[in-house]
C-alpha cells in the first residue's frame, strides 16, 4: 500500500482518542498488524527528529498525536482556558484507586481516614475513575477502578507504568 503511512497518519490525527493497533487493523483491512506498527514507529521518529511541535505518544493502549509539553504555555494562551487542576484530596483518592484497583469507597475512606463520597463524585465526573462492577458480598458495594482518560492524563501506556511504591518513597527521601 503506497500511502499506508499518509493514512496512519491521517487517523491518528482525528481520532480524539488513543487509536490501538487492532482498530487501525480494521480500518485498514490491506496492511498487516506488523506493517502498522512499523508505519507508527516510522512517524514517532520523524516528530522527533524534526523536533516537531506535535508527537507520536503511546498511551491508554493506543497512539494519539499530542503537542509537546513545552508548548502548554501558548496552547493555553491560544485556547484561553485555565488547566484543569484536581484537589490535594481527589490526586489521594486517585492514588489509592490507581494502586489497590478494584477497590470499595469503604477502603478508600478506610485508606484515607475521611468521607470520600464527593471527590469520589468529582472523579467520576471527570471519567478518572468508574464503576467497574459490585463486590459479591453483603449488600453488593460499588467497585471502582481507572479509566482510559486516566491513562491519558498521566500519559501512562498502562498501569505497570505507574512508579512502583519503592520509587515513590525514594521521591520523598
Amino acid at each position: 500500500m503506497d500511502n499506508l503511512k499518509a493514512i496512519i497518519e491521517g487517523i491518528v490525527f482525528l481520532s480524539e482518542t488513543p487509536i490501538s493497533v487492532k482498530k487501525l487493523r480494521e480500518i485498514i483491512v490491506d496492511a498487516e498488524e506488523q506493517e502498522i506498527l512499523k508505519v507508527l514507529h516510522q512517524l514517532k521518529q520523524e516528530y522527533d527528529e524534526r523536533q516537531s511541535g506535535l508527537y507520536v505518544a503511546e498511551v491508554a493502549g493506543g497512539y494519539q498525536l499530542r503537542t509537546r509539553d513545552t508548548l502548554g504555555p501558548w496552547i493555553k494562551k491560544f485556547r484561553g482556558i485555565k488547566p484543569v487542576t484536581l484537589s490535594q484530596a481527589a490526586m489521594e483518592t486517585l492514588a489509592v484507586v490507581a494502586y489497590r484497583q478494584p477497590i470499595m469507597k469503604a477502603e478508600i475512606e478506610k485508606i484515607r481516614g475521611v468521607d470520600v463520597s464527593g471527590t469520589l463524585k468529582g472523579l467520576l465526573e471527570k471519567n478518572l475513575v468508574r464503576v467497574v462492577g459490585r463486590k459479591d458480598v453483603p449488600g453488593r458495594p460499588i467497585i471502582y477502578g481507572t479509566t482510559k482518560k486516566f491513562l491519558e492524563v498521566f500519559n501512562l501506556r498502562d498501569l505497570s507504568e505507574l512508579p512502583t511504591l519503592r520509587e515513590l518513597k525514594e521521591l520523598g527521601d
